[in-house]
């Protein structure tokens, strides 16, 4: 496995935006943000002897903005990247793992998956450990690479894994948790993928959206039959108005129905198994969790890496921008992603480097002009009150699937640039 980790911080000008963003993210939302409290209804006070039950927050006054990141390759033209964040999560609970080469006579076939964890991190740290082991106890991936065979032995590995896990489960005395998972099998002449819950692949040839595996939700139509035909109900879009997944390893409390198989709980460890026929057409891959799908749609997240891939060499940076771009839309989530490109992926372009230059420009004329406006009327400006006028302004050559949003990064180091600019003599930050 050829690999590089590395531990990656936001830019130096994020930590004061994100003190402007908490604050305007606690007037527009703030008891559903910080948590709710069980006992005595809303309203109510304790009864006599009653103590209130505070439960804990999932999520944080302000994001976790570390990115841990990882590139590598694989012999036959294969480049990828991992971004992954903890973003506003009170804890991190999405793993991942990248295998560039399988090795021996697999070592044209590589295998990448991201595992987004729920109710903790246990199951899919576990699962992101095993799970390979299992697909390759099968004995369905030959050299010869039957698409049956294969499709078969990642749909029997997933059953495998999750029985394994039951027994992990109640020999270390797990009571809850369990992880969705998105994988992807790339031999050299097809791409397998293996779904299993709301995270999601997205294959892009030509520029287009070719693939996407579907999101396995509770009230999707034949999942949600599933789950009441063992017992179950879907309200608030959840199972039993808990659980936002209909098919995940792990979560082996609602998988106790009696006479039914695996596939037939209310959560189901079976995953959907697709498999494309590779094409010199192919350009990237993209495997993410839903902190990233809850925020962008196959479309526009296709378009945007698209047009990074033109002005970013580094893969890495370019799944970091992804990240920021989630966070900026609205993302509370942990946010994960990893990059596979292929041969025929986007290349670097001057034409683009020069738009991406002018663009920036462009963005620091309109900031400081902005800027002079809202001080020439008498305010100090702050930097959201920047962004708002600047995103109702019309702003040309923006990155196609970002937006405005996809160059704060560059608008929040024009805003500190203005604001310094504007100091008086001798005047320090507090």
């Amino acid at each position: 496995m050829t690999s590089m980790r590395t531990s990656r911080k936001g830019s130096v000008e994020m930590p004061a935006f994100v003190r402007q963003l908490v604050k305007e993210t606690e007037k527009r939302v703030s008891s559903f943000f910080k948590g709710s409290r069980g006992g005595a209804a809303e309203g109510e006070q304790p009864g006599e002897g009653e103590k209130e039950e505070v439960i804990p927050s999932p999520y944080l006054d302000r994001p976790v903005l570390d990115k841990l990141t990882e590139e590598g390759c694989a012999r036959w033209g294969l480049t990828y990247a991992l971004g992954s964040m903890q973003g506003w999560r009170a804890n991190m609970e999405d793993y991942h793992n990248c295998v560039p080469q399988l090795g021996g006579e697999l070592a044209d076939w590589s295998f990448f998956a991201v595992f987004d964890g729920h109710a903790g991190n246990t199951v899919a740290q576990h699962c992101s450990q095993h799970l390979l082991g299992h697909i390759l106890a099968t004995g369905g991936l030959r050299p010869e690479d039957d698409p049956d065979k294969v499709k078969g032995a990642l749909a029997e590995a997933f059953l495998q894994a999750d029985k394994h896990l039951l027994s992990v489960a109640r020999r270390e005395g797990w009571e809850r948790g369990g992880t969705t998972v998105v994988a992807a099998l790339i031999s050299p002449y097809y791409i397998y993928f293996a779904n299993c819950g709301d995270s999601r692949a997205m294959l892009c040839r030509s520029g287009q959206v070719c693939f996407s595996t579907e999101d396995h939700k509770p009230y999707s139509p034949l999942e949600k039959e599933r789950i009441e035909s063992a017992g179950g109900s879907v309200s608030l879009q959840r199972i039993n108005g808990s659980l936002a997944v209909s098919r995940a390893l792990g979560d082996f409390s609602y998988k106790g129905a009696e006479n039914r198989s695996p596939s037939q709980q209310m959560v189901s460890p079976e995953p959907e198994v697709c498999v494309m026929e590779r094409s010199p057409a192919d350009e990237f891959l993209v495997l993410a969790c839903d902190g990233v799908w809850d925020t962008i749609s196959n479309e526009d997240l296709c378009a945007f890496i698209h047009n990074r891939l033109h002005v970013c060499t580094d893969l890495r940076d370019v799944c970091s921008q992804v990240i920021d771009l989630c966070l900026y839309k609205g993302s509370l989530d942990n946010i994960s992603i990893i990059l596979l490109c292929f041969p025929g992926a986007p290349q670097l372009s001057t034409e683009a480097l020069h738009q991406e230059a002018e663009l920036e420009d462009l963005l620091e004329s309109k900031v400081a002009e902005i800027y002079d406006e809202l001080c020439a009327g008498g305010e100090e400006p702050d930097l959201l009150s920047v962004l708002t006028v600047l995103a109702s302004t019309v702003i040309p050559g923006l990155p196609p699937g970002g937006g405005i949003q996809s160059k704060r990064n560059c608008i929040i180091s024009a805003y500190y640039q203005q604001r310094d600019m504007h100091k008086p003599n001798g005047v320090e930050d507090s």
